[in-house]
């Protein structure tokens, strides 16, 4: 399997790449889309994405961001909550120069995913 898979409560999957090369290739595919795409505000995390655009509630979004902020190094080496950005893809880019796995966003918004939210996911 490329990515890893997330099934939020409602049914909605979830795709966050493993590395930086399956970082790229999920965050390709939507770029440009209006999908929701997260990743956490500091670097060495997955980038998630939720890969349908119908009638994605709130509590898909925070559930993505937990499962997100689950699998990010900030989590790893802290365990503590992790602010997790959420945006569209449609406001992510890709510039020639930019490492594999880089993107850059134009807007996000910020969840704070608590500590005790992480580790009732695992």
């Amino acid at each position: 399997m490329k990515f890893r898979e997330f099934i939020t409560s409602s049914g909605k999957k979830i795709l966050a790449g493993k590395d930086a090369e399956s970082n790229e290739e999920v965050v390709k595919g939507f770029i440009g889309k209006s999908n929701v795409l997260l990743h956490t505000a500091k670097p060495g995390s997955p980038f998630c994405v939720i890969a349908e655009t119908l009638n994605t509630s709130k509590k898909d979004i925070k559930e993505a961001a937990i499962f997100c902020a689950s699998k990010s190094q900030d989590w790893r080496d802290n365990k503590n909550d992790v602010a997790v950005h959420v945006f569209s893809g449609k406001d992510t880019y890709k510039r020639k120069g930019m490492k594999a796995g880089m993107f850059g966003v134009k807007k996000f918004k910020v969840i704070k995913v608590k500590k005790k939210e992480i580790e009732r996911l695992k």
